[in-house]
């Protein structure tokens, strides 16, 4: 066997063992984070917890989101398109994770308005306006209230729920669960408490899909 010959077998063997390596860590990292998904089963939903969909829908969907993330505004309406197709299997349920400058501000008015229950018709709202709030990565509250007209809300109450030592604790509630979650990026979905493998939307409709499949085969 010549050296060139050597070379490409050695090269072939260091290949197939990075491979072998990768897959194995990315393997155990889903593993591991399922494991802290189980463990802390009771931090991926709270009663405080918005959702859409039938509470005993066999798929519940939690996703760690932050209104002023932009790939939370793209998510959004492709995950609720999932929801409409499958309306009696899917529950989904929403955390707060607002990671960006400012958004907990915005997160507020989101629990302001759910106490008039208008959560749904504001989130959908503030989301379709991000770009005219969000600049620089920071969230620009004041410039939310006039996407608001319209929605039926009563401005006064809202203002003054804003600040409410209860809205304070659901958002400090939802950061601690997402920091026991291992939740550092929005948006970061747990499906039956099991996390994406990896990020993207193929990755999250490919794990809805195998839970709406083993939901059928019981």
């Amino acid at each position: 066997m010549n050296q060139k010959t050597l070379f490409v077998v050695a090269l072939t063997f260091l290949l197939i063992a990075f491979s072998g390596g990768a897959y194995f860590y990315s393997a155990q990292q889903e593993k591991a984070a399922g494991q802290l998904a189980t463990a802390n089963r009771s931090a991926l939903v709270r009663l405080h917890s918005p959702a859409l969909g039938k509470v005993e829908a066999p798929v519940v969907i939690v996703e760690f989101f932050d209104p002023a993330c932009e790939t939370c505004r793209d998510f959004y309406p492709r995950v609720k398109a999932i929801l409409q197709a499958n309306p009696e299997q899917i529950r989904l349920v929403l955390r707060y994770a607002p990671f960006h400058n400012g958004s907990d501000k915005v997160v507020g008015l989101l629990e302001a308005a759910r106490l008039q229950g208008k959560f749904w018709p504001v989130l959908e709202a503030i989301l379709a306006a991000q770009p005219d709030w969000v600049a620089n990565h920071t969230a620009q509250v004041d410039r939310v209230w006039k996407h608001l007209d319209g929605l039926g809300l009563n401005m006064e109450q809202m203002a003054f729920d804003l600040t409410s030592p209860e809205i304070a604790k659901v958002i400090a509630q939802d950061l601690a669960d997402a920091k026991t979650l291992n939740v550092t990026m929005t948006p970061e979905y747990f499906v039956n408490g099991k996390p994406l493998p990896s990020f993207g939307f193929e990755q999250l409709q490919r794990l809805i899909d195998d839970e709406l499949q083993a939901t059928r085969r019981r």
